[in-house]
Formats: C-alpha cells, structure tokens, sequence
C-alpha cells in the first residue's frame, strides 16, 4: 500500500504565504508525477501545479509567479511554496501522486486535503 499524508494549511491573510507538504510512503519502487489540485466551495477541483520525475514544473496560469512546486526524492515529498495569496486561493489543496509499485503497477492517489483560507 501507499499512502499520502499532507500537511501545512490554515488561515492566512491576503498577500501572505504558506507552504504545503505532501509526503508519500509504502510499497513504492519510484515517483512518476507529484502535483497540487485545489477545489474551491461550489467549484470543480482544479489543477495547480505538477511535476513530473525529469521534467519541468507546471502551473495553471492563476498561480504563475505566485506558486512554487517542489520535490524532495529523498524524502518522497511535494512541497507548495504559496505566496502572494488572494481570496480566491482559499480551497481545500489535494496533493496528487503517481507512482510505480514493486509489482510494476502504476497508482495514482490522493492525499487527504487540506484547508488554505486567505482571509483578512
């Protein structure tokens, strides 16, 4: 089994910053993509940003410059650098990984959420 455990959420007032961390762990032989989606009250769930294992970071155009992903391999954790936030970041954040098993299965799960509100 794999699971994924986020943490970093919370209250934060515009123009403020936090980071998220999404940490993956069990049966995994390596990481394939590791990403950020978010929903919003009353909206579908979106994606964020992704990178994947030899490529480059992408973003949806509403967190450009404002958003970082990163990964730490070694520990088998996605990180979200969030700055610059705005009320309509304010969202459950879902971490999102793909990974491949020692049985050459490919899974992809989904982290448990995590509350951002940006509020003054």
């Amino acid at each position: 089994q794999v699971q994924l455990v986020e943490s970093g959420g919370g209250l934060v007032q515009p123009g403020g910053s936090l980071r998220l961390s999404c940490a993956a762990s069990g049966n995994i032989f390596s990481i394939n993509a590791m990403g950020w989606y978010r929903q919003a009250p009353g909206k579908e769930r979106e994606l964020v940003a992704v990178i994947i294992s030899g490529g480059t970071p992408d973003y949806a155009d509403s967190v450009k410059d404002r958003f970082t992903i990163s990964r730490d391999n070694a520990k088998r954790t996605v990180y979200l650098q969030a700055s610059s936030l705005k009320p309509e970041d304010t969202a459950v954040y879902y971490c999102n990984v793909e990974v491949t098993d020692y049985t050459g299965g490919r899974l992809r799960l989904w982290g448990q959420g995590t509350l951002v509100t940006v509020s003054s």
